[in-house]
Formats: structure tokens, C-alpha cells, sequence
């Protein structure tokens, strides 16, 4: 297995992430953190190899709403590395 991100790093995402959720989707901050812990994209942000603390929480956000619209968060721009024209 490898290694976790430190627990209090993730629990700054947890909090901004779940927030920017609730404010999109008009859930409660509680029902927006249920659904963030169990997305992908929390568990690859509690990857530590992948780093993806880097990114502010705007840009895990993305990475959020990129894979509830097509199921992967690797299709986020921030992931792809696609150039914006």
C-alpha cells in the first residue's frame, strides 16, 4: 500500500472541498463531505505518491466535478496537461 498524505492535510481539503460542493450542488456541508470522502478523487488525494496536495482545493474541486460528469477525475485539465488554448 502506499504511503497517505498527512491527516491534516487532508482534512483542510476535506473542509474547503466539501464546501465549494455544497455551494455547487446546494447540499448541506455534512451531505457535501459524505460525498466527497467517498469519491475518487479523495482517495487518490490521500495517495501521497500522486502529490496532488500541490493543487489548491479549486483545482481538486475540478478534479471532483470532472469525475461525477465522466466518472474518471483524470480527465480534469489540472491531471491531463492538455494546453489551454
Amino acid at each position: 500500500m502506499s504511503e497517505r498524505t498527512r491527516a491534516s492535510i487532508v482534512q483542510n481539503y476535506d473542509a474547503e472541498v466539501s464546501a465549494l460542493i455544497a455551494d455547487s450542488r446546494g447540499v448541506s456541508v455534512m451531505d457535501a463531505l459524505r460525498i466527497f470522502l467517498s469519491s475518487e478523487t479523495h482517495h487518490m488525494l490521500k495517495d501521497n505518491s500522486l502529490r496532488l496536495w500541490y493543487f489548491s482545493p479549486l483545482a481538486i474541486f475540478d478534479m471532483w466535478e470532472n469525475e461525477v460528469a465522466t466518472g474518471d477525475p483524470r480527465n480534469s485539465l489540472y491531471l491531463r496537461g492538455d494546453e489551454i488554448e
